[in-house]
């Protein structure tokens, strides 16, 4: 069974920056495609980033050129750098993993596996 445990939320003020982890665990890691979302209160789960197993990115226009998603295949670690944060970055952000390993996932029904999830509180 594969796990996601995510890290690294927290509480900052506009302009901040956060950096979330997300350990990969139960499966060998780079046989993954994997990626995060984020989820507001009363909002729809929004997709925020993929990385495909060989390093091919993709990132939503909302976060982009704000937030940079990366792995240590070493480390079984998915990163999410998140820089100059806005107050409608505040979320419950999860990340995700799927089988389909070379392929850039968007949707959260393409994902088969969910962490817990990491708060991110952004105050203005």
């Amino acid at each position: 069974q594969v796990q996601l445990v995510e890290s690294g939320g927290g509480s900052v003020q506009t302009g901040g920056s956060l950096r979330l982890s997300c350990v990969v665990s139960g499966y060998t890691y780079s046989k993954y495609s994997l990626g995060w979302f984020r989820q507001a209160p009363g909002k729809e789960r929004e997709w925020v980033s993929s990385i495909n197993i060989v390093g091919t990115t993709t990132v939503a226009d909302s976060v982009k050129g704000r937030f940079t998603i990366s792995q240590d295949n070493a480390k079984n670690t998915l990163y999410l750098q998140m820089n100059s944060l806005k107050p409608e970055d505040t979320a419950m952000y999860y990340c995700a993993a799927d089988s389909r390993r070379y392929y850039l996932l968007r949707s959260p029904a393409d994902f088969a596996y969910w962490g817990q999830g990491t708060q991110v509180t952004v105050s203005s």
